[in-house]
């Protein structure tokens, strides 16, 4: 008879771990057995909060790739951090992501600065949605497993100046934020177009609706940055307090057994399964960086 897991098996597990040697164990515990709809709704939500950033955004919307092939973006995405953590950042398939997404970055010239932002997003993003809509708060071993896989993946892609906790991810953040992000017409454009790929999941008469609620879960400053419209305040706490009670409901349902854990289905891109070397853009861009902000003189670090 098969075996599975009770709820807090994974946490009793996670607790007996070392964050220092085991994180990219506690890792796959977390993203792919303890929390997998939160961690993909987390890490959405940091794609979002890239677009509020005008110098990101720019770059993004001129090379097209949201608005003329947003589900092939957005799944390749997904599966270059699947295939860089599935079998341990420190893995011969890891390097070969981190490899593979360093080249389609390369083509770019984009700042150390930008890198640094876009990384911290990856960690913070999931987290804070985990801690507000998990069934339970993340284990301090859960958090520093997390920030030491993002750091390593900071280093095989060559990005200078990391942090190396939580904490110093999530300051680096929100000082960001606070300095760049602002309304611009880039920002719209690549949200509106990432949007989309979500309501095209459905059936056109909810497609509206959709997008609400996903207007909804974004908070305010975010909101503002995207010149998305603002949401009813009761859908707002309708929202907010829907995906709470999901948290509460799903303590009383056993997790993913080590043997089955979450994966992204690559299926609307990817039929017939993928290689690294389908993930990325179908040809080579010849957009480069350009930063709205340099000649007002103001970088960050």
């Amino acid at each position: 008879m098969r075996s599975y897991p009770r709820r807090h098996d994974h946490l009793r597990r996670i607790e007996q771990l070392d964050p220092t040697t085991d994180f990219a164990e506690i890792f796959q515990l977390v993203a792919y057995h303890e929390f997998p709809w939160e961690y993909v709704q987390g890490t959405s939500i940091a794609f979002m909060r890239d677009y509020g950033v005008p110098s990101i955004s720019d770059l993004l919307d001129r090379t097209g790739r949201f608005e003329h092939d947003g589900q092939k973006r957005y799944d390749d995405t997904v599966l270059i951090g699947q295939e860089a953590t599935v079998d341990g950042i420190d893995s011969p398939r890891a390097h070969e992501a981190v490899r593979h997404l360093n080249r389609i970055h390369g083509h770019y010239g984009i700042p150390n600065h930008e890198f640094r932002y876009v990384l911290a997003t990856t960690l913070v993003a999931p987290k804070r949605f985990i801690d507000r809509y998990g069934y339970r708060p993340l284990h301090p071993h859960e958090v520093e497993a997390m920030a030491r896989v993002t750091t390593r993946t900071g280093e095989l892609m060559g990005i200078k100046d990391l942090p190396s906790t939580y904490d110093e991810y999530e300051r680096l953040l929100d000082a960001y934020e606070a300095e760049r992000f602002a309304p611009h017409p880039s920002n719209t454009r690549v949200a509106e177009a990432s949007i989309r790929i979500v309501t095209d999941w459905h059936v056109r008469p909810l497609r509206p609706l959709v997008r609400r609620l996903t207007i909804a879960m974004l908070d305010e400053p975010l909101r503002v940055a995207l010149g998305l419209p603002r949401q009813p305040a009761w859908l707002v706490r309708a929202v907010d307090a829907g995906v709470r009670l999901r948290g509460r409901l799903v303590r009383f349902v056993a997790p993913r057994t080590l043997d089955r854990p979450y994966r992204h289905d690559p299926g609307r891109t990817y039929p017939l399964g993928y290689t690294l070397a389908d993930l990325g853009p179908r040809d080579a861009s010849t957009e480069r960086h350009r930063d709205p902000e340099a000649a007002t003189g103001r970088h960050t670090a």
